[in-house]
Order: structure tokens, then sequence, then C-alpha cells
């Protein structure tokens, strides 16, 4: 880790440290939000900044900052899932095909370019209309249109490594290819996983936010920073932070995660260079 971090830029450092805080906060956001995230007072809704209202309130009189705070649990845990679980279908498929090449590859290659030839919005957008607006419809459309892209770049890895000697040597010692895979295979390819899946998380957090934002997604009154950003749409004449402030939460996650996957990838070129020049 220290080795990461002493080769990551000052930018990459800071999105770490944003990062990190936005995670903390969320996770805490029980123990330091002041108020109820649903709490409804009419009669202060819309009010300003203030000692009482730090960030100040809603069309509804809640308490934005710990709505803020609160939505942060959401927005990002909805991305992990979601983003893990098409990780999870794309490196077993991926790794069966890359693994067995042939027929199996070529059946794999045509079912995945179907997939990826889909219109991804629309495709979400249909699903969520199909079964329903909920959570459980969220992460079962992200990860319907996310998993054939993690799955060829893992064939593409797997195809790669399968030919190198450690691995043909194991093969011809009799290692089994489960034994091969899961001991030899996938170790050497974890470094891109990891590059791969902050990157996925990224994008996920914008999907999230705007299938909530369009009723598709996470269902009001649940804080979440998507939501709040449709909530704002017909006060943010007058209230501007209500539509600034979901949003730059927003952006803060999905451009550190990007930046921290970008520092990552450059670490772990300079490391294979390395090895090269061994």
């Amino acid at each position: 880790m220290k080795k990461i971090w002493n080769i990551f830029s000052t930018t990459e450092k800071i999105s770490v440290i944003l990062l990190a805080a936005i995670v903390v906060v969320s996770i805490l956001a029980p123990i330091l939000a002041p108020y109820d995230p649903n709490k409804t007072d009419m009669s202060v809704k819309l009010s300003a900044f203030c000692a009482v209202h730090p960030l100040g309130t809603d069309h509804l009189g809640r308490d934005l900052l710990s709505r803020l705070m609160y939505g942060g649990r959401t927005s990002i845990l909805l991305a992990v899932i979601a983003t893990m679980l098409s990780m999870l279908v794309g490196l077993i498929l991926g790794v069966a095909s890359g693994y067995a090449g042939g027929w199996v590859d070529q059946i794999f290659l045509i079912f995945t370019s179907m997939f990826q030839g889909l219109p991804g919005t629309c495709v979400m957008i249909a699903l969520v209309g199909i079964f329903g607006a909920s959570v459980q419809s969220l992460i079962a459309a992200l990860v319907f249109i996310s998993w054939a892209d993690f799955s060829r770049i893992v064939r593409l890895e797997m195809m790669q490594v399968k030919g190198k000697t450690y691995a043909v040597c194991a093969k011809n010692y009799g290692m089994g290819h489960i034994s091969l895979i899961l001991r030899h295979l996938l170790p050497n390819i974890a470094d891109n996983l990891i590059v791969l899946f902050t990157n996925r998380v990224s994008q996920a957090i914008l999907s999230v936010a705007s299938l909530s934002f369009l009723g598709l997604g996470v269902q009001p009154p649940t804080p979440d920073w998507g939501v709040m950003v449709n909530d704002a749409r017909s006060y943010f004449y007058n209230n501007l932070h209500l539509l600034i402030l979901p949003c730059l939460c927003i952006f803060a996650v999905s451009w550190s995660i990007s930046t921290i996957g970008e520092g990552l990838r450059y670490y772990i070129g300079s490391k294979r260079d390395s090895v090269k020049e061994i």
C-alpha cells in the first residue's frame, strides 16, 4: 500500500482522501447526521443556510445535510453491489471462454456481441419499467448491461496468461484445470480486475443516480442523491443549492473512484515495465 501511495500523484492522493471521507461520513451517518433524513417540518421548508440547518432544508422541511450524508450510503452501496455481481458473472463466463477457446469461445463472442450492441440506458429504463421501480430491479438492470464488457476483458486477459510458461509447465505436470485457474491464472490477472472494478463502480454511481433521477431507481422518501436531484427540479430556480449539492456529491465520488483507478492502472503498468527490464 505504501508503494502505491508513493507513486500516486497529488491529484490521486486527494481523490483517495476525498473518497475515504465520503465513505466514512456515509457509514457513520446515523451517528453524525444532526436530524432524521426523513423527518419533515413544513414550518422550515426551503430554508436557507443557518445554524440549525447548516445546508438548509428541502421542500418538505427535511434537513439537507442529513439527507446528503445518508444518500451516500444508498448510492455507493448499490453501485458496489451491482458492480460486484456484474464482475462475478463476467468473470465466470470470461474465464470459461478464454481458457477453453475453440467453439466455446466462438459461441461466447456471438452471445456477448449481442449484449454489447444493446443501448445500455434504454435497456435499463425498459427493464426497470417492466419489472417495476425498485432497488432489486435497479441492480438487475445494471448487471444485465454490464456483465458483457467485464467478460470480454476477462477473456482477453485469460487468453494471454494461459500461454505463459508457468501455466504451461503447471499443466504439463498434471495440474487440473480448476487448480490452474484458481492458483495461477486468476492471481495473475487480479491487478487488472481491480482497476476494471474501480472504473465500473464509477460508471455505476452515475447510472444509479440517473435512474433514481428518472424515478426508476431508489424511491422516495429514501435519501439518495439521484432522488434529491429529482426533488429539486421544481425549486432550483430560487434554491439552486438543492440541485448543486447532491450533484457535487455524485461528481465527487465518481471522479474520486475514476482517478484512483487511473492511478492503479499507472502503478500496475510501471510494475510490469520494471519486471520486463529485469
